[in-house]
């Protein structure tokens, strides 16, 4: 059975950090690229960060280019976003994508919330 779990969310105040993970299970991880996207209240979906296969490129969006890092160990099928100086336009509903060619996955989401 194909599933992603994201984890990590959760309540910070501004300028804090969260490291969100998402593991990966019932298909090959290691040859899928991943997206972590937001989605706000009221608001399109955004891309926020991309990773290849082998780790050797990362992608990020420029509202969070400097603050966040996107990793991935294909040993544990899992990518982790570590997201520090956290502003209270963070706050989103954070999924995970695995994509290979046509072929894609979506976890349900971990929701981050940045207020004082």
């Amino acid at each position: 059975q194909v599933q992603l779990v994201e984890s990590g969310g959760g309540l910070v105040q501004p300028g804090g950090s969260l490291r969100l993970s998402c593991a990966a299970s019932g298909f090959t991880f290691s040859a899928y690229i991943v997206n972590w996207y937001r989605q706000a209240p009221g608001k399109e979906r955004e891309w926020v960060a991309r990773i290849s296969v082998a780790s050797g490129s990362t992608y990020y969006a420029d509202s969070v280019k400097g603050r966040f890092t996107i990793s991935r160990d294909n040993a544990k099928t899992t990518v982790y976003l570590q997201m520090n100086s956290l502003k209270p336009e963070d706050t989103a509903l954070y999924y995970c994508n695995a994509q290979r060619g046509l072929t894609g996955y979506r976890g349900q989401g971990t929701q981050v919330t940045v207020s004082s």
